[in-house]
């Protein structure tokens, strides 16, 4: 009896994708690996030839009969496929399902590595590596406000071996900057990890002990204050314009290359306030280098007890969105979404997962792949709305 043998070597997955026998050509693997109890009726399927030769000096024109030729063949191995009780849309997601993954898969983040989008990564991609058996590898792909790292992932295979980490800061650099992608179009939502919340920090020797004195004293002086961002036209920057719009604040934005630049220029006196991470200036308003004046979020958070939430401290309509997720390149196998998400919000639901994520000012979200849609579309249009409401032009 003849051993089960790899079906024919392609040119490229480019070049066989798009082919009529392509979903075939995917579910070959599928077919080879069960074949132990049918090899019979592989062998017949094995003689039936799917892909179009390669052509020298370019695509060769196919007559009329060889396309129907071709399609008489696609016809065949159909109707053999089906006989042997396998899916006749031969979708890659029908045999990706029972064995994924069955190799490592990349997690992309498109921020400098050692920050706490790097932790976030490793904290899930850890679990996954324990639950799958399968390693995580946390690639950082940084520059150009998180746009190279997220074009690499949108261009990558839609299998399932590579992810991004993404939140609502990827919708704003959409709308703030030209990017190759379209955020809504070219990812596939997996899920929302967590929520993060961010804190209004301002240097201590601002007369203001409180967010309702802090208010008062900028008000009082329009255009005076400096409040430092990571970018202009990212996320901090239009937490700020928000804040601006909902009291009626007026301070000067002053952009930097990065977050910790800023919080320097802060905790030195150059600039008076800034909407940041909470994980960031734990340590600052701790050592009495920072002065917390309030939170994001419904709650508290154990590591700032002291820091009110923004409802405490008199201003409860100021809720930006902040948040971070896991997406994959559009075209991934829904099945293989689905995997992922229910997966990952398994790990969420761990109690030293939610300790961890509570003690970094973060809260665990665990959406569905259609609620994460959803969440996305929302954000976007606030971030529009924000833009609108404080007449902001950017260049990007």
């Amino acid at each position: 009896m003849r051993p089960c043998r790899e079906p024919p070597a392609t040119p490229s997955r480019r070049k066989w994708r798009s082919h009529p026998g392509a979903g075939v050509r995917a579910s070959w693997r599928g077919l080879h690996s069960a074949c132990a109890g049918r090899r019979q009726s592989a062998i017949a399927i094995e003689s039936v030839s799917l892909l179009p030769a390669a052509a020298s000096g370019g695509r060769r024109q196919r007559s009329h009969a060889h396309r129907g030729g071709s399609m008489k063949k696609l016809q065949v191995a159909t109707a053999l496929l089906s006989a042997l009780g396998f899916s006749t849309t031969f979708s890659s997601a029908v045999f990706a399902q029972g064995s994924y993954p069955s190799r490592p898969i990349r997690w992309i983040t498109p921020y400098p590595p050692g920050g706490s989008t790097t932790a976030l990564s490793r904290l899930i991609g850890n679990k996954l590596t324990e639950r799958w058996g399968q390693n995580v590898i946390i690639d950082n792909r940084p520059g150009g406000d998180t746009i190279i790292g997220t074009d690499v992932a949108a261009r990558s295979s839609p299998d399932g071996y590579t992810l991004l980490l993404s939140g609502n800061s990827s919708i704003v650099v959409s709308l703030t900057h030209k990017t190759p992608y379209d955020v809504l179009k070219d990812f596939a939502p997996i899920t929302i990890i967590a929520k993060t919340n961010y804190v209004l920090v301002i240097n201590p020797a601002t007369p203001a002990s409180n967010l309702k004195e802090f208010i008062a004293y900028a008000k009082g002086r329009p255009g005076a204050l400096n409040v430092a961002s990571v970018a202009s036209g990212s996320s901090q920057h239009l937490m700020g314009e928000l804040f601006g719009i909902l009291t009626g604040v007026k301070m000067q934005h002053i952009p930097y290359k990065g977050g910790a630049a800023g919080l320097l220029d802060l905790m030195g006196g150059r600039v008076q306030a800034s909407f940041s991470n909470s994980i960031n200036v734990v340590s600052h308003i701790r050592a009495g280098k920072l002065r917390g004046l309030a939170i994001t979020g419904e709650r508290r958070i154990p590591t700032l007890p002291e820091v009110p939430t923004y409802a405490e401290a008199g201003l409860p309509e100021y809720q930006p969105k902040n948040w971070q997720g896991v997406i994959s390149p559009a075209g991934t196998p829904t099945e293989v979404v689905t995997k992922l998400s229910e997966e990952i919000r398994k790990i969420l639901a761990l109690p030293d997962i939610i300790k961890t994520l509570d003690n970094a000012g973060m809260e665990p979200w665990g959406s569905t792949p259609q609620q994460m849609a959803e969440e996305m579309r929302a954000s976007r249009a606030e971030v529009v709305k924000i833009i609108k409401t404080a007449n902001l032009k950017f260049d990007g």
